[in-house]
């Protein structure tokens, strides 16, 4: 048996390939399938099934394109209904791969069809739970994506406790946790960085296994402090409900190379928006006028569904050299399809043409400080999460938090001049490329962000919690 797990940071998403003899499955594949494809071939074996722990709302999966490519059966646990062919599955209904077995285990609670899969070895020995969004490593799945009138967030937490007790709870320590998603999603609350661990351990960890924990303590926790979902979520669930354009079909377009004076009509175009996905030293150094920075080094497909509402939006790409397809294909995993092309020889061919460049300041941490501590810096900001700002900030620094910025910039003056941190200068400089798009020209990014300002601040500018 070979069992792999396929983890991609930027989404902080794992996929499983799992194989026995000549037969092989893969549970919730990301929008480029062609690497399972590929294994499969090196193997010798055949895609049987692509299961689907439920419909994911942080990014788009490929199990419809596999499908096609593989001839394999897409299988989905109660309660889903899709527009593709699939196999419903009931709780506790077995599928045979080679030498070893996979049971769906229904589990509602994250969303109604949430299911996980049991694995049993070749000697009928537990082994693995795919649990999908239903329990990670540390915490699980929010139950708010799916509420609807229905059926309130505390209900569907109401169901996520008992799935976790009388389903997964019970099941031996020795079986090994393959979550859906680790650190970094906003599927959950409070995730590990660790992406598997023993059942046993997390029973002994995970506050949400916790046997001392009443039904409605549970729903409380589960239900308090929970940012509100990026506004591309829905559509990605009614996406992965649905038939897609292939990712073959949204490379080809989006890889197509648009010489600069060809890009400048379209970025003057007020229905195309130029993202500039290089990094934040190239983009404050100099940018094309308009274009949004979020890089591609940083958490690049949650920043950009978060800030990017209109999953339809017609976009046009200025990368580092060789990049192109990564920024196409990351677009792409969370339903951003609508990528019409590059700028050829990148942002050197706008500067080599005479157009005209745009700039952000940079200032160390510093003359930050001092300009903080003499009064000649008037409107500094501070655009990290709420629950980092709570933890530690500079005194009279407000909160601007970047998932908010298209309400924030309408409250900033033009006149002003802003000096804006984050946690290290990488939101900050996504923040600051929004508000000059919106007219604030006066953008001052802090380098090094917070990490470097607490080194030199006295404690007479900080407010630590």
């Amino acid at each position: 048996m070979v069992l792999e797990q396929y983890y991609t940071k930027c989404l902080a998403q794992g996929t499983y390939y799992i194989s026995s003899r000549k037969e092989a499955v893969v549970i919730d594949p990301l929008r480029e399938v062609q690497q399972y494809v590929d294994r499969a071939d090196e193997d010798g074996v055949t895609i049987k099934y692509i299961f689907l722990t439920h419909f994911h709302a942080d990014f788009v999966s490929g199990h419809v394109d596999l499908a096609q490519k593989t001839g394999a059966t897409i299988v989905i646990g109660p309660n889903a209904q899709t527009s593709y062919a699939f196999a419903k599955a009931e709780h506790l209904e077995k599928f045979s791969i080679g030498d070893i077995t996979l049971i769906l285990l229904h589990t509602p609670g994250h969303t109604l069809e949430s299911s996980c899969y049991l694995l049993k070895d070749s000697d009928g020995k537990e082994q693995a739970l795919f649990t999908g969004d239903t329990l990670f490593i540390g915490d699980v799945g929010r139950p708010d994506l799916a509420a609807k009138s229905d059926m309130s967030t505390q209900d569907l937490a109401g169901l996520l406790y008992d799935s976790l007790r009388n389903v997964i709870m019970p099941l031996d320590d020795h079986i090994k946790v393959y979550p859906a998603h680790g650190a970094g999603s906003a599927c959950g609350k409070n995730m590990s960085s660790e992406t598997s661990d023993s059942l046993g351990n997390q029973k002994k960890t995970n506050y949400a296994l916790n046997p001392e924990l009443s039904k409605d303590e549970f729903i409380k926790e589960v239900t308090t402090g929970i940012a509100p979902p990026p506004a591309y979520f829905p559509k990605n669930v009614q996406m992965n409900r649905g038939v897609n354009s292939s990712i073959d079909e949204v490379l080809h377009r989006g890889l197509t190379s648009i010489k600069a004076n060809a890009f400048k009509t379209l970025a003057e175009d007020s229905e195309y928006l130029v993202l500039d996905v290089r990094s934040p030293q190239e983009f404050t150094a100099g940018h094309i006028p308009g274009s949004w920075f979020i890089g591609l080094d940083g958490q690049f497909a949650p920043w950009v569904g978060a800030l990017i509402t209109n999953i339809d939006q017609k976009i046009i790409l200025v990368t580092p050299e060789d990049r192109e397809e990564e920024a196409v294909t990351r677009l792409a995993r969370v339903g951003y399809d609508n990528v019409n092309g590059y700028l050829k020889g990148g942002f050197e061919s706008w500067k080599d043409s005479g157009f005209e460049i745009s700039s952000i300041e940079n200032m160390n941490a510093e003359d930050f400080v001092k300009g903080l501590e003499d009064g000649s810096i008037k409107n500094p900001l501070d655009v990290r999460k709420p629950v980092e700002f709570e933890k530690s900030h500079l005194q009279d620094v407000p909160l601007k938090t970047l998932n908010a910025v298209h309400e924030h910039v309408e409250s900033l003056s033009a006149a002003n001049t802003y000096h804006v941190h984050c946690a290290g200068g990488y939101r900050s400089v996504i923040f600051s490329s929004i508000a000059q798009a919106n007219g604030i020209k006066n953008m001052v990014n802090i380098e090094g962000g917070y990490g470097a300002i607490k080194m030199v601040a006295p404690d007479t500018l900080m407010q630590n919690n």
